[in-house]
């Protein structure tokens, strides 16, 4: 039986969130009773932080696994200085202070996905000759504190897909959607409109869906899972009818946030698309980039400047300032571009100023679709 009991390691909380950053001090206690003087080879603590993936695809002799791994630090400090011939410790209580910084960098938050988790923790250890060492671990929660650039997706972002009709169906269907913007805060409403010139001889109905997309990644293999946390249906509209259509889309004030890290990445997109039975439908998706409001060069519902000649057009992943340069061949924040068949696209600037207004603040919804407040 073990002299070792009550083996424990704590931490003082920095905040009333009980959360930790980057720079941030770890000052927390190590603590055990000796049932008897044993002779230990160290006695240490350390902070870690890291990210794993794993799954596996098909099933007997055709499973195969994929597993990945990121360091992202770890400090160490020696309660007990290290003896390879042993330091006895007496009998009774002990209890050891310490201190551990988290160093800087760009490190993503706290996660825990279905294939994948990234897990910060104290960890503290006796080790001792001809022994398994003891060990305790506390998980603590890290927020991540990069600093996003996204002026240019501030702006309003537009595009236009079109689709001619085929078989028994005749004319074509066009649709501008636009959104106020590609990066929001949790909890945050945000405005899409969409235009639909429905010059054909079928029925359609537009639809509006907010998804969330966890990717993971080990070396060129990788697995996903989506769901939806919105979705709104607007009325049908009819052959050789026009429609403007409105959403809100309201983000989840819980919703997950997590940048900076190459195996995991969560994505949200606002997805507008016309549902035509028995015809492939026409879509726009916009990418968005959720981020906290402490770590976002903006703040929820300030003012903003004009935007910029020609940025109203869909949100490039250009515009989006990320600190890791994903694996070659995967596009950033695993978005592929929608396909369309028989179908066109273009995402011009066309909400974008002209040149005698650019100093002016860019043109309401009003303005740009007179009809969007009317009901279906």
């Amino acid at each position: 039986m073990s002299p070792i009991k009550d083996f424990n390691v704590t931490y003082e909380a920095i905040n009333e969130a009980d959360t930790f950053s980057v720079g941030d001090t770890i000052v927390g206690t190590v603590s055990f009773r000796l049932t008897k003087a044993v002779k230990v080879k160290s006695v240490s603590v350390k902070a870690k932080g890291d990210a794993n993936v794993h799954w596996s695809e098909g099933s007997g002799d055709d499973e195969r696994s994929y597993s990945d791994h990121r360091r992202y630090f770890k400090v160490k400090e020696l309660l007990v200085a290290e003896n390879a011939k042993g330091i006895s410790l007496p009998q009774g209580v002990h209890l050891f202070k310490f201190r551990l910084k988290i160093p800087e960098g760009n490190m993503p938050s706290s996660f825990t996905g279905a294939h994948g988790k990234i897990v910060y923790m104290v960890e503290a250890k006796i080790s001792r000759s001809w022994r398994w060492p003891s060990i305790i671990q506390k998980e603590i929660k890290f927020v991540s504190k990069a600093f996003l650039q996204t002026p240019q997706v501030m702006c309003p972002q537009s595009c236009t897909v079109s689709k001619k009709m085929s078989g028994l169906s005749k004319g074509q269907v066009q649709m501008s959607a636009t959104i106020n913007r590609a990066v929001c805060f949790p909890g945050e409403t945000l405005s899409v409109v969409a235009k639909i010139c429905n010059s054909s001889s079928k029925d359609m109905r537009p639809k509006f869906k907010l998804q969330q997309k966890i990717v993971y990644r080990a070396g060129s293999s990788s697995t996903s899972s989506e769901k939806t946390l919105f979705k709104m249906a607007g009325e049908n509209i009819n052959p050789n009818s026009e429609e403007s259509v409105s959403c809100q889309v309201k983000i989840p004030v819980d919703v997950i946030i997590l940048h900076d890290c190459e195996i995991i990445s969560v994505e949200y997109y606002v997805k507008v698309y016309v549902d035509i039975s028995f015809a492939i439908d026409p879509e726009v998706v916009f990418p968005l980039v959720i981020v906290p409001p402490s770590s976002a060069a903006f703040q929820p519902g300030e003012a903003l400047g004009p935007c910029p000649p020609g940025t109203a057009g869909a949100p490039s992943y250009s515009d989006f300032t990320s600190f890791n340069q994903w694996p070659q061949g995967a596009p950033p924040y695993g978005f592929s571009a929608p396909a369309f068949a028989s179908s066109s696209v273009q995402c011009p600037g066309s909400t974008a100023l002209p040149q005698s207004q650019q100093e002016e603040p860019p043109p309401s919804y009003t303005s740009l679709y007179p009809h969007h407040n009317e009901q279906p």
